[in-house]
């Protein structure tokens, strides 16, 4: 398996569209890491950047030490795994993920016991025989990673690879793909999704694209307990973290913010010093963090708009304030079922440690 490295790549169309630059990107054997971020942001053409399907335009890429910038696809050693399964309709299962091998010119008893090997890891033993037209969605897409593991490449690239599956089928597969890796240690994946679910519960490590750039890496509880940035810690957990803007009026180990709009003040667990007194910043607290309370020190007090009552807990939408300009709602996901607080006012606030603060769009913790 393979290690990569990305040293100031960048993307630019007609010499004049940029739309990645200085990424820099260090890959460890046997990480899965997953490129999230918004539509358009550059997840897609970074890993086709790395499969060699669209050209390097500045920058370096290595696998494995070897620089591939102008090496062919096909002899990079990588696998692709595409939105699409992009099966052959006319060929069986089995004839499906042989192909590869057969192209390479295998001989025909190391592609049976590859072709085995991989249906077995799959679970697609019973359905070697059968045309892709036989197969569910799920199944499908199964046939197309198989396809990549008789290969044995250095890397795994995973395109959206669950995108065209409804619902229950995502999560299936999804569980799946999370059981593959496991039962393949050493192996080294790319997997792009808009689909945050699946960043959490199936990356090593995470990376954050967006303004033509990385945002932030880490791995998944790193980015959603310590964001670097407003964009970052807003894109990661849903709902998305509330903003409220806010100043600093104590410093120290535990720094005090008096919240704006005639809310009260708030603790936060983030050391700040003297100069930073009266410094204006956005408070930053998760809908799954605010607590009701009846104390002095709270973060936001409204009146109910609206209650969505979801069985194991229930999120409550409150009109955002004023000053807030970057969202039209605060949010609070309580444990419980609270149906009977629509039009009462609540006030909530949260445990210092789980309070962020951010200035000029940038978390504080890492100045």
């Amino acid at each position: 398996m393979a290690d990569l490295k990305l040293t100031n790549v960048e993307k630019t169309y007609g010499g004049t569209v940029n739309v990645l630059k200085d990424i820099n990107l260090d890959i460890q054997t046997g990480e899965l890491i997953v490129f999230v971020g918004p539509s358009g942001c550059g997840k897609s053409t970074l890993l086709r950047m790395i499969a060699g399907l669209e050209k390097i335009t500045g920058g370096e890429l290595k696998i494995d030490g070897e620089v591939m910038n102008d090496v062919p696809p096909a002899m990079r050693g990588i696998a692709m795994v595409f939105q699409s399964y992009a099966l052959y309709p006319h060929m069986t299962v089995r004839d499906n993920m042989a192909f590869a091998l057969k192209l390479a010119k295998k001989s025909p008893q190391e592609i049976d016991e590859a072709v085995n090997r991989a249906a077995k890891v799959l679970q697609l033993d019973e359905y070697l025989d059968r045309l892709p037209k036989a197969l569910s969605g799920g199944q499908r897409q199964r046939v197309a990673i198989g396809r990549s593991i008789v290969r044995d490449p250095k890397v795994y690239l995973f395109d959206e690879p669950l995108s065209n599956l409804d619902a229950s089928l995502r999560v299936a597969t999804r569980i799946e793909i999370a059981q593959l890796k496991e039962s393949m240690p050493n192996s080294t994946m790319i997997y792009v999704t808009h689909d945050q679910v699946e960043a959490m519960t199936l990356a090593s490590r995470i990376v954050v694209l967006a303004n033509k750039g990385i945002a932030q890496v880490g791995s998944p509880l790193e980015l959603y307990e310590r964001p670097e940035n407003e964009f970052v810690a807003q894109f990661i957990g849903s709902p998305a973290m509330n903003l409220l803007a806010g100043e600093i009026v104590n410093t120290g180990e535990v720094t005090e913010v008096k919240v704006h709009d005639g809310a009260g003040t708030i603790m936060a667990n983030i050391p700040t010093t003297e100069a930073d007194q009266g410094l204006a910043v956005n408070v930053g607290i998760r809908p799954e963090d605010m607590v009701a309370t009846t104390g002095e020190n709270y973060a936001f007090a409204d009146e109910v708009s609206i209650v969505e009552a979801l069985g194991e807990v229930t999120q409550l939408y409150f009109a955002a304030p004023s000053s807030s300009a970057d969202t039209d709602t605060v949010i609070a996901k309580l444990p419980g079922i609270h149906t009977d607080v629509r039009g009462k006012k609540m006030t909530l606030t949260a445990d210092p440690s789980k309070v962020h603060l951010f200035a000029d769009g940038q978390s504080l913790l890492y100045r």
